[in-house]
């Protein structure tokens, strides 16, 4: 399996759906970011501001990351 290093920071969790359809999501926002290992198989997208990981219990959580956007493209594409 492949990993990635990245520097995320704050994030939103998407724990599911209530019973309307509306997203039931959980903002966290963390002092200082950290570094964290990332399986390449569990990215879902990312654009210039989030990365969108897929995690345990069908949840997904939405990162803001430190790293620009063409540094993490050229780390995938490699």
């Amino acid at each position: 399996m492949k990993f990635i290093e990245l520097t995320l920071k704050n994030h939103t969790i998407l724990h599911g759906f209530d019973a309307r359809n509306r997203e039931v999501t959980e903002v966290v926002e963390v002092e200082e970011a950290s570094k964290k290992l990332v399986a390449v198989k569990r990215i879902l997208s990312i654009s210039e501001k989030y990365i969108l990981i897929k995690y345990a219990y069908d949840r997904v959580i939405y990162w803001e990351y430190v790293e620009d956007y063409e540094t993490i493209k050229k780390m995938l594409v490699s």
